[in-house]
């Protein structure tokens, strides 16, 4: 199960990491959309765990998950959020590749559960 994880925020990326990691997934942790794209291209993912509030200067969550609906179609994408401005299920809409909507404060062993569950 080969996960790819979009967070600019090193010290919360690596903490998610480290858990989905430890239930034997190869993870791959970048902070930017450019980094996220170069990835997409070289290497297959299962799920994809993507901050939709990256800062606006690493890049757009959106456009990382239209990226990898065009290049990897078959990968899952774990959304989340630290509002509640997609709470009504409507993120369904706008990425069709999106499995999951969990907020940011989501205990690191839940969300990596469902990283896991969604990888099978």
């Amino acid at each position: 199960m080969n996960v790819l994880i979009v967070e600019c925020r090193s010290g919360l990326g690596q903490i998610w990491s480290d858990h989905v990691a430890r239930l034997g997934c190869r993870v791959t942790l970048v902070h930017s959309q450019q980094d996220a794209e170069e990835f997409l291209r070289g290497q297959d993912f299962d799920v994809l765990v993507v901050n939709l509030k990256l800062d606006p200067s690493v890049g757009d969550a959106s456009a990382i998950a239209d990226y990898a609906s065009f290049r990897q179609p078959n990968a899952k994408i774990v959304c989340v959020s630290s509002n509640s401005f997609f709470s009504d299920g409507s993120i369904f809409n706008f990425m069709p590749n999106a499995c999951a909507m969990i907020p940011q404060n989501t205990q690191p062993e839940d969300l990596a559960a469902l990283v896991e569950y969604h990888a099978r």
